[in-house]
């Protein structure tokens, strides 16, 4: 049988954790949206301060953050939430919930 060195198994063993670590502790993926319609807007448009300089006749769209999901061909969002604690990051050994 094969021992392994330690070192290895050190190595591979701190790996683990940090993935572990690095996926409970990472942020869901956020889009800036229209909180009526799900559609995806820029990034500005939820930025403070965002839409003050509008070109579209005065019709400034606001945005909300929008946790998860993804992005459908009709540029609308879907199966996420605008709540980031409802997101599931994912990840081993995480727990949470489904968006909503």
């Amino acid at each position: 049988m094969r021992r392994l060195r330690s070192s290895t198994v050190v190595l591979g063993g701190m790996g683990v954790l940090a993935a572990t670590i690095t996926a409970c502790g990472s942020e869901p993926d956020r889009r800036c949206v229209d909180p009526l319609t799900r559609e995806e807007l820029p990034s500005y448009r939820c930025e403070s301060g965002g839409g003050d300089d509008d070109d579209d006749g005065g019709t400034t769209q606001r945005g909300t953050y929008y946790y998860g999901g993804s992005v459908r061909d009709n540029n609308r969002v879907s199966g996420g939430s605008f709540d980031k604690t409802a997101v599931d990051t994912g990840g081993f050994g995480c727990s949470g919930s489904g968006g909503g």
